[in-house]
């Protein structure tokens, strides 16, 4: 009956991938406590002010070590920096967390000029990892987007991996995989991490689901489980925006209307996903659903993806029509066009409802 959030499944992570003997380095401007106050991995004693890192803890030093630290606030120079920890020591797990999301255009050159084709360009390869708050909860437009459409933009040649996962058990093992893959073909990995789901119950999970699982690429609406005939509409999403579907107060009357999360958008599991579209028959219309812009986000990236394994013209976008910011900057703009989506995206067959 207990769900473990999204710091805790992080600390369960790290905790066995150090127990494995792989080292994890974790940097960012507010890492140590976590930018949303979260994670919490170095504990201050207030009478003495010594500090403690459980982690550091829990495995021999000489077999693996963990290290956490605040990095300054300058995003290209501590992103630069952390690339080049993870090349020079290819067995740690090498992490770097930006504040929010958007604070990647401040280390542009550095995801351009080393992260996406350094490989390409020189064989050099890592493993690095970023962690990058995204979400649009009405925080403004420099607090809402990861850029998600660069990343993919600029992926190619199985040089990265881009996820947006919904559950904390997601992350757990999205971690884990990233670890064991250090040794045998390291990727960087790009993370879109979540705000507002980090403590919400419908982004936790289940201490079942730690025990006995796996990383999925693709999640099926487990709702229809049993029978998928009554099903006449899907939605596709990645990320929060789930969250936002399933507690909706319209989520209740979509009662022929399935969900499916790709949670892992590159490489694109083109496999996993035809099959799970295959097991819907009575199908009239597909839908791509996303927070961002029309000219942001996934959908650029997707949409010919999706074209090619099923037909065309059940193809709908629903999401934010093209803008030139990330987000409104209006908390009242951002909660109407929030409710816009997700009232179109639960409703029945119908054109896409654009203002």
């Amino acid at each position: 009956g207990i769900n473990l959030d999204w710091a805790h499944a992080e600390s369960l992570a790290f905790a066995s991938i150090l127990d494995a003997g792989i080292s994890v380095r974790l940097t960012g401007q507010d890492s140590e406590r976590g930018t949303f106050s979260h994670r919490h991995s170095v504990l201050h004693d207030v009478t003495n002010d010594e500090n403690y890192t459980p982690l550091k803890n829990i495995v021999d030093p000489k077999k693996a070590s963990f290290s956490v630290l605040n990095s300054p606030l300058s995003e290209e120079a501590a992103l630069g920096f952390e690339y080049g920890y993870s090349v020079y020591a290819p067995d740690t797990l090498v992490i770097w967390e930006a504040q929010f999301g958007d604070f990647i255009n401040n280390a542009q050159a550095v995801v351009d000029e080393l992260i996406v084709s350094a490989q390409a360009k020189w064989g050099q390869r890592s493993g690095l990892v970023l962690l990058l708050p995204h979400g649009y909860e009405g925080m403004g437009p420099n607090h809402s987007s990861a850029h998600l459409e660069r990343f993919l933009q600029l992926a190619s040649s199985d040089n990265i991996q881009v996820i947006n996962c919904t559950t904390s058990a997601q992350y757990f093992y999205m971690l884990r995989r990233q670890a064991l893959s250090l040794v045998q073909d390291p990727k960087p990995l790009i993370v879109l991490t979540p705000k507002s789901l980090l403590r919400h119950p419908q982004a936790g999970s289940p201490v079942s689901n730690f025990i006995e699982g796996s990383f999925q690429e693709v999640i099926d609406d487990l709702r229809f489980a049993k029978d998928k005939t009554q099903v006449r509409k899907l939605v596709l999403c990645s990320g929060k925006v789930y969250v936002d579907l399933i507690t909706s107060a319209y989520y209740a009357e979509a009662t022929d209307i399935a969900i499916i999360r790709v949670e892992q958008l590159y490489p694109f599991p083109e496999k996993q996903l035809e099959a799970v579209l295959s097991s819907y028959k009575n199908i009239s219309q597909i839908a791509w659903l996303q927070e961002e812009p029309e000219n942001r986000g996934a959908w650029s990236f997707i949409e010919p993806r999706l074209k090619k394994i099923l037909k065309s013209e059940l193809l709908i976008y629903i999401g934010r029509q093209d803008f030139p910011s990330q987000a409104e900057g209006s908390s009242l703009l951002h909660k109407t066009e929030q409710d816009r989506i997700v009232k179109s995206a639960l409703s029945k067959i119908s054109k896409t409802i654009k203002s």
